[in-house]
């Protein structure tokens, strides 16, 4: 029996109505028989991977995918009430579910609430019609706000937008379309991603001269967080934003290196330090094949999470988890290579990344990372 304190669930729903050309998810067409199915053998997987983790305190619930607003609030309630039978839960856990704003006609947001659902992350990803149908969406503006005021009128208080940086044809000025229609919506929370081009994708297939350069690239992006910041929205990671006391508690858990057990094809857990994570294949999830994926929570990764984060590295509790403080004062030194060019700053033994310093982020953490024994 693996003694964990709390946990972190995450559920993966594979099913989409139409694929999103820049994505690589793990989804297929929603068929209503087959998500019968998925669903009741997801909720014996739940039991089954309770019994190694069901010591642990439960705080967040997140449901990805694909497109998990595509359940019924009754099915959703159904995985939330199997979920709660086998493991503990927190007394306030955060629940999460990702919806699309195109299904909002067909989404019973009272429903949703009243089977505990209490934070939405909708995929907006630009307010400008003419980039959703470039980015293969299939819904609109008017459609998201829509989306939003029936959430919230439902008494759901905790929602995020996604947005995209670097859609073919963007300019600041629709970006910043895209950014007052999330402050005028009245959320709390906004993840604005800097677009990437995945293999095997729609946009893979495309010239790269439909695509933004590093340099335009880099100039949305800066100009995207000037404008979240304005608005009042504090950056809390790279891509993450947030209004006073929204952060998202599932995702803190991944940049801090707390225990998640991932349910469902494609999902990836880590506890006690293990990694591990179902195959992207419905044939496979249904077997029970579970791949083991090595060592989870090394210093290598916690550099590699924190440094994402606003708040940054700190040198001496890295020093107290792993042990090396040899280190210190090697990445001190570091620090001074990268801080006069305004990428980093070096304060009280942390080291934070600037905006400037996120952009290039891999580069300075693997120069980090070369520091490690």
């Amino acid at each position: 029996m693996n003694t964990i304190n709390d946990l972190g669930l995450y559920i993966h729903i594979p099913f989409c109505k139409s694929k999103c050309n820049y994505c690589d998810f793990f989804s297929i067409a929603a068929k209503e028989d087959e998500i019968e199915n998925y669903i009741t053998h997801l909720n014996a997987v739940i039991l089954k991977q309770s019994f190694s983790y069901n010591k642990a305190m439960v705080q967040t619930l997140y449901f990805g995918g694909g497109t998990p607003g595509l359940l019924s609030a009754t099915q959703i309630g159904s995985i939330i009430n199997t979920a709660k039978s086998c493991f503990m839960f927190a007394e306030n856990p955060e629940i999460t579910i990702e919806l699309n704003p195109g299904d909002y006609k067909q989404t019973d947001f009272f429903g949703l609430a009243n089977s505990g659902v209490n934070r939405l992350s909708i995929g907006l990803q630009s307010a400008n019609d003419s980039e959703l149908q470039t980015l293969g969406r299939r819904h609109t503006a008017p459609d998201a706000a829509a989306a939003v005021a029936m959430a919230q009128s439902a008494g759901i208080g905790n929602i995020s937008l996604d947005l995209i940086i670097g859609t073919p044809g963007q300019t600041q000025s629709t970006l910043k379309q895209s950014i007052d229609f999330c402050v005028a919506a009245g959320v709390q929370h906004i993840s604005a991603y800097i677009l990437k081009i995945e293999e095997n994708t729609p946009f893979c297939k495309m010239e790269s001269s439909h695509f933004k350069t590093e340099d335009e690239l880099a100039d949305l992006y800066l100009f995207c967080c000037e404008q979240l910041e304005s608005a009042g929205f504090a950056q809390y990671e790279i891509s993450n934003f947030c209004r006073l006391g929204y952060q998202s508690r599932h995702n803190m858990r991944y940049w801090n290196l707390q225990d998640y057990l991932g349910i469902g094809p494609a999902g990836h857990s880590c506890v006690n330090g293990r990694r591990f994570y179902y195959p992207r294949s419905f044939k496979d999830f249904y077997a029970g094949k579970i791949v083991q994926d090595g060592c989870g929570k090394t210093a290598e990764e916690y550099i590699m999470m924190q440094l994402r984060l606003a708040t940054g590295l700190n040198l001496i509790k890295m020093n107290e988890m792993f042990g090396e403080p040899d280190n210190i004062q090697q990445f001190a030194a570091l620090c001074q290579k990268y801080e006069p060019m305004g990428l980093l700053k070096f304060k009280n033994s942390t080291i934070t990344l600037t905006r400037q310093g996120f952009l290039v982020s891999n580069t300075i953490i693997g120069d980090f990372l070369t520091l490690l024994p």
